[in-house]
């Protein structure tokens, strides 16, 4: 650990130093209460005057799928269809009444580059609704649909879908770019000698693939190695890290076997079984987990394949409309979309702190405080991500060195976080992400009796997203 740490920018020795409490254990038991009723208080909405109010309407998603399981054969747009048509089957909506589509994605199909234009039209909306894809790594789908509300708020629209897809069982590899010129080449050669110097000049070497990057670009550093610095400048500890995926995978299959992930619908695979649950829900225990060997820096790293998020294959919707049109349309909202930031930061030492930059900023445009959040969804991409943006924010030094604030906002309350389990459990399709925090956050405020809800994420390029959202009142 050590040697970990010594390598690590961050000022780890410093951060240590000046956060004692750092490597203080968080309690992170896995006995909270499911059905935990959030105290309900007298508190003011945050509709501003002049400004539109925007409804979530409903939240759909295809099961989370591990990649290379049952969705192995299919392609994004079936995916993202599967979703569009979950939504309209959900709501009822006519496939004419919608302005616009928007969805996210990351790893692009080559042959469906606008996606949501595929999907759309695959699921049956009319061919007269304009639909574009976004793309911002692991928050994609909040960008899709944050620029739903820019859309409605701006009088151009006022019934929105935004979704987003992932399809990992099946990522574009490319031929290395000597062989790609080579065959440019090839089909601008006009005789045949041309063609056959060219073929001649092939050699093994041309034969070498290119996999789709699996590091940051401008760092050359994968993910995860990020993912295990951050936990050791944080003094995130292995048991920490351990703890807090099994609660994840033990709150996720209590929530599971609830009935309580009402947005996952029912999906017949072409040739195969209907799917209706996530199936990367696996309980285990302390014991199972601590035999796991460090994925990324070894020997002495602390993040491993149970305590990060898997590659996962699924989609997502939602059907975002100003409240005035969603009244005239008969529908009953689930929650008002409030204030949102987007921010970004070094994406050496500070890739996955997304949660700690955004969380302080969407309070302090909301004006509201920690504790005046009811439900809290953070997108879980590794157990020592979450645990170093817990710890960020529950740290005046870090508000002080790095946000510029006097004090801290501190840490979201156990009890109030991630109930439902989390990425680490439920999946993570990239692009897909973003929706279901949203539409989960709206879910457990209907079921908890809470007003306010938050979510956060982290993403590739060292950038988040945070979004305060209320409920609409029942």
């Amino acid at each position: 650990m050590n040697a970990i740490r010594g390598k690590t920018s961050f000022k780890t020795a410093h951060l240590l130093q000046a956060c004692p409490y750092l490597t203080a254990t968080r309690s992170l038991s896995t006995s909270v209460q499911l059905h935990a009723q959030v105290q309900t208080k007298s508190k003011k909405t945050l509709a501003k005057p002049g400004v539109k109010n925007i409804v979530l309407v409903e939240g759909v998603r295809t099961p989370f799928l591990l990649s290379g399981t049952t969705y192995a054969d299919l392609m994004p747009h079936d995916l993202a269809r599967a979703a569009l048509q979950g939504l309209l089957h959900k709501t009822s909506l006519p496939k004419d009444a919608v302005d616009y589509i928007i969805y996210g994605t990351v790893i692009q199909e080559v042959k469906t580059s606008n996606v949501a234009r595929e999907a759309s039209l695959g699921a049956g909306f009319s061919d007269k609704i304009p639909s574009h894809t976004v793309t911002m790594a692991c928050i994609s789908s909040n960008v899709a649909m944050t620029t739903g509300v820019g859309l409605i708020t701006a009088g151009q629209c006022d019934t929105i879908v935004a979704g987003g897809v992932e399809f990992m069982s099946d990522v574009p590899i490319r031929h290395s770019r000597k062989m790609r010129k080579t065959m440019l080449a090839l089909n601008r050669a006009k005789t045949l000698g041309q063609r056959l110097s060219l073929i001649g000049s092939i050699r093994m070497a041309h034969l070498t693939p290119e996999l789709p990057a699996v590091a940051e670009f401008s760092t050359a550093e994968t993910m995860g190695h990020s993912a295990d610095r951050l936990a050791a400048a944080f003094g995130v500890t292995r048991l920490e890290q351990d703890e807090f995926a099994l609660r994840s995978h033990t709150l996720a299959k209590q929530a599971q076997d609830a009935g309580l992930l009402s947005d996952v619908i029912s999906f017949k695979v072409p040739g195969r079984d209907t799917v209706a649950k996530d199936n990367g829900i696996r309980p285990s225990s302390m014991e199972q987990l601590a035999k796991l060997k460090p994925a990324f820096i070894k020997p002495h790293g602390t993040v491993t394949a149970a305590n990060s998020s898997f590659l996962t294959d699924g989609a997502s919707a939602v059907l975002i409309m100003s409240e005035e049109k969603a009244l005239a349309m008969g529908y009953k909202p689930k929650a008002y979309l409030r204030d949102f930031v987007f921010v970004s930061q070094d994406p050496k030492d500070q890739l996955l702190l997304g949660p700690a930059y955004g969380t302080p900023k969407v309070l302090a445009r909301a004006g509201l405080t920690m504790d005046d959040i009811d439900v809290f969804e953070f997108h879980e991409a590794f157990a020592g991500q979450i645990m170093a943006n817990l710890k960020a924010l529950d740290s005046d030094w870090f508000a002080q060195t790095y946000m510029g604030r006097k004090v801290k906002v501190g840490a979201p309350a156990m009890e109030k976080f991630n109930l439902w389990g989390g990425s680490l459990s439920l999946g993570h399709p990239f692009g897909a992400t973003g929706c279901r925090l949203v539409t989960t956050v709206a879910h457990r405020l209907l079921k908890e009796g809470g007003q306010y809800g938050l979510v956060a994420a982290c993403a590739a390029g060292g950038q988040g997203h945070a979004m305060v959202i209320e409920a609409y009142p029942q």
